[in-house]
């Protein structure tokens, strides 16, 4: 079972490639990057920030 997200996080974390903010996806569990379609995996309530682990979305 994944460990509630910690919605305090989207007001310090951003996204790494553009600086801009992230949104949480709670269907897929992932933060979500819209300025850079990136979505980042969030495991053991911990998100995954490295650019070469994201997941490339469309818009």
């Amino acid at each position: 079972m994944e460990k509630e997200f910690n919605y305090d996080l989207l007001k310090i974390l951003v996204c790494p490639k553009t600086r801009t903010r992230l949104r949480y996806d709670t269907e897929k569990h992932e933060l979500i990057s819209d300025s850079a379609g990136l979505a980042f995996k969030i495991k053991d309530g911990v998100p995954i920030m490295l650019l070469e682990e994201a997941r490339e979305i469309s818009s």
